[in-house]
């Protein structure tokens, strides 16, 4: 018996493209139409970016907390958050949790080191590249990284925060972060960290001048492997 999966969900797109991925995917590992159980619970997004933009990490918490205490009510047995920005207040969560949590930059940051890549590139919300949630995780596993410009982290936020979040997806947005992109590639990135769930949705290894690391499907991925490792028929 597979386990169930929680997803605790900020913003839309981010949050369908990592359930979409479970299910899709989990048929090449289960059997056709099959998946493990998903169950996701999602706070309006509004009340999160208020939380992050007066800089309040313990509301952020407080929302992720709550989602965790419902999903697992309804029987999840572990959670997943496929948005980058508010694991910055997981460290808030973890020990108040019901649950256990997989990592969403454990996850990209053990992809990078298994295809041996050395400097990564960051991209996502501003609040996610001025943080630490990435650079610890890359610094743990002997990695560096580059990150953008101030007005290029202006420009991708506001990409992100005014369009991706909205399913606006314009050629602008994606021929801007291919700029950017190329400029991490030439100062010295082997990869690029796509460390907003909906950057995927604009970019990949086709469009990018470096290899991407899609932080939305690799978690999706994770969730699947682990929820599938609890069922001995799988084995």
């Amino acid at each position: 018996m597979t386990l169930h999966i929680g997803i605790v969900g900020c913003s839309a797109e981010g949050a369908a493209l990592c359930y979409r991925t479970i299910c899709t995917e989990g048929a090449k590992l289960l059997g056709r139409h099959a998946h493990p159980e998903v169950s996701m619970n999602t706070p309006s997004l509004a009340d999160y970016v208020a939380c992050l933009d007066r800089g309040d990490l313990q509301g952020v918490g407080e929302l992720m907390l709550a989602s965790a205490h419902k999903l697992a009510k309804i029987g999840a047995d572990f959670l997943i958050c496929p948005d980058n920005t508010i694991h910055e207040a997981l460290p808030l969560v973890e020990p108040r949790s019901p649950l256990p949590w997989l990592h969403i930059a454990e996850v990209v940051v053990a992809e990078a080191v298994d295809r041996g890549f050395r400097t990564l590139a960051l991209s996502g919300t501003r609040w996610l590249v001025d943080s630490e949630i990435y650079p610890e995780k890359l610094t743990a596993r002997g990695l560096t990284f580059l990150r953008p410009d101030p007005p290029e982290r202006d420009e991708i936020n506001r990409i992100i925060m005014e369009e991706l979040v909205d399913g606006t997806f314009k050629p602008e947005a994606i021929a801007y972060v291919q700029r950017v992109t190329d400029r991490l590639k030439r100062a010295g990135c082997d990869a690029m960290i796509l460390g907003c769930t909906e950057l995927p949705l604009i970019i990949d290894d086709t469009k990018s001048s470096l290899p991407t690391l899609d932080s939305t499907r690799l978690l999706a991925r994770a969730a699947l492997r682990r929820a599938i490792r609890a069922d001995p028929s799988t084995g």
